[in-house]
């Protein structure tokens, strides 16, 4: 046997129903099916733009900057904006590129709602683990030294790592999603700071997450012998709007 039509299965089985999922709303519904995402682009963009004004980097900071050293309500305040506040030493490039991918596909697969709340989730696991790491000191394993209060959440990447991970358990991509966890662990590896920790801290509340619908999904497979079968059904459809009749 070749190891072409190999791979190709096993691509079939790993990417098949995240291709149908998304492609049948965008055939329907086109950029309409990318709303939030384009909104997202476009909101990460402006921000960029204006917090390397002189007078634009003051009023980000205020409202969409978060740090393990500032009281917690305020924090909380600015969680949602952080979503969108790229990191001033990387290229915005690569997180518009990040944010519409993911994103993307997220909203298509998850819905608007259930893709902001996901994104909101992880993000503030990353945002609390902070708080928790900087607490417990750097001489314990999940400890963070005390500077580390002082530097910026990581913006959108906790909010895309998560999303990802979500989208592969519901799409049953298993591989990609393992590339995903293993990339960020490699990256805590070879460059360990708060942003590649945040990025863990937000792929374990999405994990748990996930372990948890999996868990009331198998509950109610064991009542019903027939729900398991309806809800893959309903999963390789895709979203209600986006499902042909």
């Amino acid at each position: 046997m070749s190891l072409s039509p190999v791979l190709r299965r096993a691509a079939v089985r790993e990417w098949g129903p995240l291709f149908t999922a998304v492609r049948q709303p965008l055939t329907e519904h086109g950029v309409r099916a990318l709303a939030l995402t384009l909104t997202a682009v476009a909101l990460t963009a402006a921000i960029q733009v204006t917090q390397n004004q002189p007078w634009g980097y003051g009023p980000v900071r205020s409202l969409g900057a978060v740090r393990a050293e500032d009281p917690l309500p305020l924090a909380l305040l600015r969680t949602p904006l952080s979503l969108f506040v790229p990191a001033l030493d990387l290229p915005v490039w690569g997180a518009l590129a990040q944010i519409l991918l993911v994103f993307g596909v997220a909203e298509v697969c998850l819905g608007r709602w259930r893709t902001l709340a996901v994104a909101y989730g992880a993000t503030l696991a990353g945002t609390l683990y902070a708080r928790i790491g900087v607490a417990l000191g750097p001489g314990t394993f999940l400890g963070l030294p005390a500077s580390d209060a002082q530097v910026v959440d990581t913006g959108p990447s906790a909010a895309v790592v998560g999303l990802a991970v979500y989208v592969c358990h519901q799409r049953r991509a298993w591989f990609t999603g393992a590339l995903v966890v293993l990339a960020m662990v490699v990256e805590v590896l070879v460059k360990d700071n708060l942003a590649g920790r945040e990025h863990l801290a937000a792929i374990a509340a999405v994990l748990v997450v996930c372990g948890v619908r999996e868990w009331r999904g198998r509950r109610r497979g064991s009542r019903d012998p027939g729900a398991a079968v309806r809800t893959w059904g309903r999963a390789a459809a895709g979203p209600g709007p986006g499902r042909r009749r």
